[in-house]
């Protein structure tokens, strides 16, 4: 969200910007898209490369991958990927050699309508007994 308002503000400088028909594409295809479950390289390698990346590009840490269209009043869509080991196993480095896909983010209103989990995702959400309380 914080980019999102840097970019409107003209604060920002993406490494790369969508043209519009990049865009297009990407915002109709990425819920559908994100219906199977995917890894770091296939989002990269269907989209190009972000136009901004939070995290470091070692595959052993999750990320997210923001693209942002040339209209600075469109959100970003962003791909949360996870990679981590399972809660028990206690191993380093993670079991993954790519960060999984978890969840695709884009549009403005609440969470439920903004935010599309792969099945990988909705496997790794929390259970009720398992959420944080407010403290």
């Amino acid at each position: 969200m914080y980019t999102e308002f840097a970019h409107r503000r003209h604060w920002l400088k993406p490494d790369r910007v969508l043209t519009h028909d990049e865009y297009e594409l990407l915002r109709d295809r990425a819920r559908q898209w994100a219906a199977q479950d995917r890894q770091w390289v296939d989002v990269t390698t269907e989209f190009g490369p972000p136009s901004v990346l939070f995290g470091g590009s070692n595959p052993f840490y999750g990320k997210t991958l923001g693209y942002l269209s040339p209209d600075p009043a469109h959100p970003m869509i962003s791909f949360h990927l996870w990679n981590g080991s399972a809660p028990d196993a206690g191993t380093w480095p993670p079991e993954h050699d790519q960060p999984l896909l978890l969840a695709v983010r884009y549009g403005e209103g609440p969470f439920a309508q903004t935010f599309t989990f792969t099945p990988e995702g909705q496997r790794r959400k929390p259970t009720p007994d398992e959420s944080c309380e407010p403290w």
